[in-house]
């Protein structure tokens, strides 16, 4: 967030203190994220430490897809891409602000990625890069219900307003949700941790639980759980 402050930076530089601004937070693949842990290696000279931090998080993300690929070619049918898209378990990543209004990410952002890693779809494919720095955008709930009414995953990212300890019926009391959304009413709602985020080596984990989900084999994981109902 120096960005947001460039005196910051400019003060310190102004001491003779050298300043690395990292830009993971930019990079619209997972791994490139994860893959920074290479520049602290050399930074700090535990290069051997950081590839295997990295490797690690390759492996994770090699399982899933390729379970996802197997999964795919057990039909024996060839499918279209439009078909086999279409067929993918469809999910909504979101959390609701103080002024009610509904908070998503682009389709260019690394969350929307990991989905598609995962073996899913995310439901805001249509909300490309236009050009600005922001990974969201903030959607009225109408505009939000009529996109995710009928995803079959709801992803609620709690980490701007903390966890979700609440049941179903409290947690859409309070936001003034709706219970009409296909995900609710099949009980596949689902909340991030709030550390989520703070952890710049969970992709690998985040993944393996977002794919987890969309194929039925977990209850929680180790940054997603399930709201009860």
């Amino acid at each position: 967030m120096i960005l947001h402050s460039p005196e910051v930076k400019e003060k310190l530089e102004s001491f003779g203190i050298p300043v690395l601004v990292d830009h993971s937070s930019y990079e619209a693949h997972p791994l490139g994220r994860t893959e920074w842990i290479r520049l602290y290696g050399v930074l700090t000279g535990k290069e051997k430490e950081a590839e295997a931090a990295f490797a690690k998080q390759e492996a994770a993300l090699q399982r899933v897809t390729e379970e996802g690929s197997d999964a795919e070619n057990a039909g024996g049918s060839v499918k279209t891409e439009q078909t086999a898209q279409a067929e993918k378990p469809s999910a909504a990543f979101f959390y609701i602000t103080n002024q009610g209004s509904v908070n998503v990410r682009r389709s260019s952002d690394y969350i929307p990625k990991m989905i598609e890693l995962a073996g899913g779809r995310y439901i805001f494919g249509h909300l490309g890069d236009d050009g600005k720095r922001s990974s969201t955008v903030n959607m009225q709930m109408e505009e939000f219900y009529a996109a995710a009414k009928e995803s079959d995953y709801l992803i609620y990212n709690s980490t701007i307003d903390g966890e979700i300890q609440l049941n179903f019926g409290a947690f859409w009391q309070k936001r003034r949700f709706s219970r009409n959304f296909k995900a609710v009413q099949a009980g596949n709602v689902w909340c991030t941790t709030k550390n989520l985020y703070q952890e710049s080596m969970s992709v690998g984990a985040m993944l393996e639980d977002i794919h987890a989900i969309f194929s039925g084999s977990q209850e929680d994981g180790t940054y997603l759980y399930k709201l009860q109902s």
